[in-house]
């Protein structure tokens, strides 16, 4: 048997301070629904019995109405099926709100200053390109059925809780969990009282940010780096002072001179492994940059975004893993671990700053998705997500090693790189004479997207680099694309 297929009701607003009948305003009310591109051609409109039951008026009213609106070419009824916006009728630019004023009055201007450097950067957001760098996890490997059935369970366990208003915190068994994952994984002195759980990392930066951060402030950031970290620490007026990387990462000492001339607020740095670059920050450089940042008081906000994934040795523990002195707040996300669309990211701070995140936090999003929380939680406790982040890391250091085996083969003179310890990407260097920009021009008329030095620069400047990414693609699909890099070439 099919189902009855259950449509939101169309609200119309008549204009009661016209004297013409009221088919005739109903049908004029439709028209202009379909003039500021709220009705669009080929949308159907509801049987002439709901809309009278909504309008509150005869249904031969409606009949009226329809038929008038047929005659005029605006519907066409489809026998059987219903009455619809005609397909000849031309798509009109959608408007926000009904006009108001006389047609000729001049519109009001409202004015929003923007910063200049707010640039929406959404990867992808309909461009109907391929991306070859973005350091995202193969969706194809998330564990979702283990994830359905965690869902099922926590919510049958205890639905009133997890439907109704939570702590904006986080769901305490979410917290308490995260809490262990830090102490036994990274060395984090961290309970559940001392985790913030946030939509995203992004979130979490944001937070941070908002806490932290006055006009004028100085924040320090790797010369090459994550740039919607930056838009958002100058959304909130600081001024950013870029540092220079080199092959043991973020340069200490540049930043000790820079607070000789000024005294930052903060300091932004990917330790484990540098975006883009991969590098790990050297123990003696973390060292200095914990004793720095105790001797001047400034805050390290370390974003630790992919903690996982590492294919040589053990990983370096966070720097929040050896503060003693309170200054790091320390960014994760399970984004990498499960997919880029379970949207949980975490807070690790000094509890009053903590508690200062967390009040920002319900101001703009009142608590998270507790029944997601949950479910998370309960794949934590039962060991699902260690298990799952065990067989992708497996999974993405064999396709680590199928990118640099085709690298060398295809476009061995052409690239210099050295093979990354851990992430989900590859940072290589292009050879002299080879224009850069020119290469990923081609690739994008090819329906391919890359990732050239320039979208990590602080300057904005040409670099004779590329971002690879390795984790999203199985070893087959990477060597089709290194296929086309050469052939693009």
């Amino acid at each position: 048997m099919r189902r009855p297929v259950h449509r939101w009701e169309l609200g119309l607003s008549l204009d009661e301070s016209d004297g013409a009948p009221l088919s005739r305003r109903i049908a004029r009310a439709i028209m202009d629904e379909v003039r500021r591109g709220r009705l669009m051609p080929g949308a159907r409109l509801p049987g002439s019995r709901s809309l009278a039951h909504v309008l509150h008026v005869h249904r031969n009213t409606v009949i009226a109405a329809y038929e008038q609106l047929a005659g005029e070419g605006w519907t066409e009824p489809l026998r059987a099926r219903g009455t619809f916006i005609a397909r000849s009728v031309p798509r009109m630019p959608r408007r926000t709100s009904r006009a108001t004023t006389p047609i000729h009055a001049k519109p009001l201007q409202v004015r929003f200053d923007v910063p200049a450097d707010t640039k929406l950067d959404v990867k992808h957001g309909g461009t109907g390109l391929r991306s070859l760098s973005d350091g995202v996890p193969d969706v194809r490997l998330a564990p979702v059925a283990a994830l359905t059935r965690a869902y099922r369970r926590v919510l049958r366990q205890d639905p009133q809780d997890l439907l109704a208003y939570g702590h904006p915190q986080g769901h305490p068994r979410l917290r308490t969990a995260l809490g262990e994952m830090l102490r036994s994984r990274r060395g984090l002195m961290a309970e559940a009282d001392d985790v913030l759980v946030t939509s995203g990392s992004q979130m979490a930066l944001e937070l941070v940010a908002r806490a932290l951060l006055r006009p004028g402030d100085t924040v320090a950031v790797e010369a090459l780096g994550y740039r919607p970290a930056w838009t958002v620490f100058r959304q909130y007026g600081a001024a950013l002072a870029p540092l220079p990387l080199d092959a043991c990462g973020l340069d200490v000492t540049a930043l000790e001179a820079l607070c000789e001339r000024s005294a930052p607020r903060a300091v932004y740095v990917t330790p484990h492994h540098q975006y883009p670059t991969t590098v790990t920050l050297t123990a003696p450089r973390r060292i200095a940059l914990l004793e720095l940042a105790r001797r001047k008081r400034f805050a390290i906000i370390e974003d630790d975004y992919d903690h996982e994934y590492h294919y040589e040795g053990r990983p370096v523990l966070p720097m929040a893993s050896a503060d003693g002195a309170g200054v790091v707040l320390y960014v994760g996300s399970l984004a990498k671990v499960l997919a880029p669309g379970v949207r949980l990211g975490y807070l690790v701070a000094p509890r009053p700053l903590l508690a200062l995140v967390t009040a920002l936090r319900a101001s703009i999003d009142r608590q998270g998705d507790h029944a997601l929380e949950c479910a998370v939680a309960d794949l934590l406790e039962r060991g699902e997500v260690q298990r799952h982040a065990q067989r992708a890391r497996r999974i993405y250091g064999a396709r680590r090693d199928a990118l640099t085996q085709a690298l060398g083969r295809e476009l061995g003179s052409e690239l210099a790189f050295v093979t990354p310890s851990g992430g989900m990407t590859l940072w290589a260097a292009v050879a002299d004479g080879l224009d850069v920009e020119a290469w990923a021009d081609r690739l994008r008329a090819d329906g391919l997207m890359l990732y050239t030095g320039r979208r990590y620069a602080y300057d904005g400047k040409v670099r004779g680099n590329v971002r690879l990414a390795f984790a999203p693609f199985d070893e087959q699909e990477l060597a089709q694309w290194v296929r086309l890099l050469r052939k693009a070439l």
